[in-house]
């Protein structure tokens, strides 16, 4: 994920962030398969969507906290 998508899901509310999530990883579950099937020509693809998970759950975790406070 870019800095510039990262910024766009800061203005997201939890719940898009939540569909966001599925949605990658049933995209990493794909490419687990497709790796060992032996279709996946970019490994890295596998990497940068473990990424933006993380960024993602990050993220959410982040707004959790701050709507607590508030």
């Amino acid at each position: 994920m870019k800095k510039k998508d990262l910024k766009d899901w800061k203005s997201k509310t939890i719940l898009e962030i939540n569909n966001e999530i599925i949605g990658e990883r049933k995209k990493l579950g794909s490419l687990r398969l497709e790796l060992i099937s032996g279709k996946v020509k970019n490994i890295k693809s596998i990497r940068t969507t473990r990424r933006s998970i993380a960024q993602l759950l990050t993220l959410k975790q982040a707004l959790e906290i701050s709507s607590k406070n508030q």
